[in-house]
Order: structure tokens, then C-alpha cells, then sequence
């Protein structure tokens, strides 16, 4: 069955961003280019293992979600959405961020450890900005979501904005891993992700803009299609 495409708001590093490069370099696939990468061998892990193990977030690419992706409602396009995008971006500041890798359930993610309410206002801004271009969420999608058995807010939520997991329940994270059933094995992946990013999440890591994702189906990953960036604080005087 022919689907439309989806848009979804992302935080992504910029191309050029060690954090991007390295997180595009884990997952094997950049979505600036939609181009495959070819990984280093990583200890106790094949590359038929790596590929398991971090099918699911390689299919939407390297990103930490600001607003899940969505159809466009009828009269918009995606050109009103990217206009929207520069727009909203210039109205937002840059900020600072550190950032840990860390379990996040059975998953394993880079996840804040400061600026957590600066990161839960972005995310909030750009739920209820972007809804503007939302399609109303499918029957079939509401189904799928309630598998997870959803709160009533939970739902609630999903009725009104077409996700269940945002502004209190919201968790600012970047997927590293698909669900990894056994503690032992995510326990040597948690390891070596620590490694992997050490030198990025030694320091401060600048949020200075947001992107667009596009999934042309259903069954295509994810790319970048668009980055707006943040204007920086103005420097205060002495």
C-alpha cells in the first residue's frame, strides 16, 4: 500500500560535528547523505551483530526526536514546513549541553545530564509550533500505539498530538541501540559506546539547531532534508 511521505522534527549535529560523525560512524548510516558507512571492527561484536543490534535507530537516523514524525495535513507542503522551520529557528537561542551514554530501558542512548529544562522547552516549542502541519493521526497508527499499552494521558496525548510520550513524560535522548534483551550483551555495547564517544561527551556539546527528517514511505529510512540553526546568545557585558 502507497504511503505519504512523513516529516519529523530532529535534533541533529551539524555534518561537520564530531558528535555526528561519530554517532553516524556507530549506526552506519549518515542521513546528510543517506549514504551506508563502513564500520571499524568493533571488539566482540561482528558486523552482522552491529547490524542487529542497531537496526532500528539506523533507520531513522542518527537524531534525538524534538517532535515524532508525521504526514502533512492537506493544503501544506513541504515547503511551508521548511519556511516554518527557519522561522521558528531563528526565534530560539543556542545553548549548552553534557551528555552521557546511558541504559534507557532496554536500549542504549547518549542522554542529557545538564540543561535538562532549557532541552524540555525546545521540545515543547516545537510539539505545539510544528502541530500546525500535522495530519491527523491514522486509525492504524493509533492501534499500533495503544500496544504499549498507554496511560489515559497517554492516549489522551496521542489523540490530541499524534504521540504519547511528550512534554512531562518527555526523555531528550539519542538512540544508540535497538532493544537488547541481554544484560551481559548490553553491558559490553554500553562499555564500548563510552569509549566510542569519549571524546565528545568529555565536554559541552552546543544545541544550535534543529532539522527536518523526510521518510519518503513507510519502508524508506529517514534523511535530513533541511538544518536551520540557532542564533548564539549575545555575549553580556561586562
Amino acid at each position: 500500500m502507497k504511503t505519504s511521505a512523513r516529516y519529523a522534527i530532529y535534533y541533529a549535529p551539524p555534518a561537520d560535528d564530531p558528535l555526528w560523525a561519530l554517532g553516524s560512524e556507530w549506526l552506519g548510516r549518515d542521513a546528510y547523505t543517506g549514504e551506508n558507512l563502513t564500520r571499524p571492527d568493533y571488539p566482540n561484536f561482528a558486523i552482522g551483530d552491529m547490524d542487529r543490534l542497531t537496526s532500528s535507530p539506523a533507520h531513522y537516523g542518527f537524531h534525538a526526536t524534538m517532535k515524532a514524525p508525521f504526514e502533512l495535513k492537506a493544503g501544506e507542503t513541504e515547503a511551508t514546513l521548511l519556511d516554518r522551520l527557519e522561522a521558528f529557528s531563528r526565534s530560539q537561542s543556542a545553548f549548552d549541553v553534557d551528555l552521557a551514554v546511558k541504559p534507557l530501558g532496554q536500549f542504549l542512548a547518549l542522554q542529557l545530564t545538564s540543561n535538562v529544562e532549557a532541552m524540555r522547552a525546545l521540545h515543547e516549542a516545537c510539539v505545539k509550533d510544528f502541530d500546525r502541519f500535522r495530519a491527523p493521526i491514522t486509525q492504524s497508527d493509533i492501534e499500533r500505539r495503544r500496544k504499549a499499552n498507554l496511560s489515559s494521558e497517554q492516549d489522551a496525548r496521542l489523540l490530541e498530538w499524534g504521540y504519547p510520550y511528550i512534554f512531562d513524560e518527555f526523555r531528550w535522548h539519542m538512540t544508540l541501540s535497538s532493544r537488547i534483551v541481554s544484560d551481559n550483551t548490553r553491558d559490553k555495547m554500553l562499555s564500548l559506546l563510552t569509549e566510542h564517544f569519549s571524546c565528545v561527551i568529555a565536554k559541552p556539546h552546543k544545541v544550535d539547531g534543529i532539522a527536518v527528517y523526510r521518510q519518503v514511505d513507510r519502508c524508506a529510512p529517514f534523511n535530513i532534508i533541511e538544518r536551520a540553526v540557532f542564533p548564539a546568545l549575545a555575549e553580556q557585558p561586562a
